[in-house]
């Protein structure tokens, strides 16, 4: 499965819930509005910034942005 900005978005979207934008781009180190753009699938981020949301949201990298079901 390749990459889809979409996807990612919609991963990333589910996967914050109820906690705030703000809340979690200050976690991981990144503006609110950076996070925005991730959501929507605007932007990608950069690897530093996969490795600290994947460690927020204790998911592997290959599940929010590729998608990828962890075996």
């Amino acid at each position: 499965m390749g990459f889809d900005k979409v996807r990612m978005g919609k991963i990333l979207r589910e996967l914050r819930g109820d906690r705030s934008l703000a809340d979690v781009a200050k976690k991981v180190g990144v503006s609110a509005s950076a996070m925005s753009m991730y959501e929507s699938g605007d932007r990608v981020p950069r690897d530093q910034v996969k490795l600290a949301l994947a460690e927020y949201y204790d998911r592997p990298v290959s599940f929010i942005f590729f998608g990828e079901e962890s075996h």
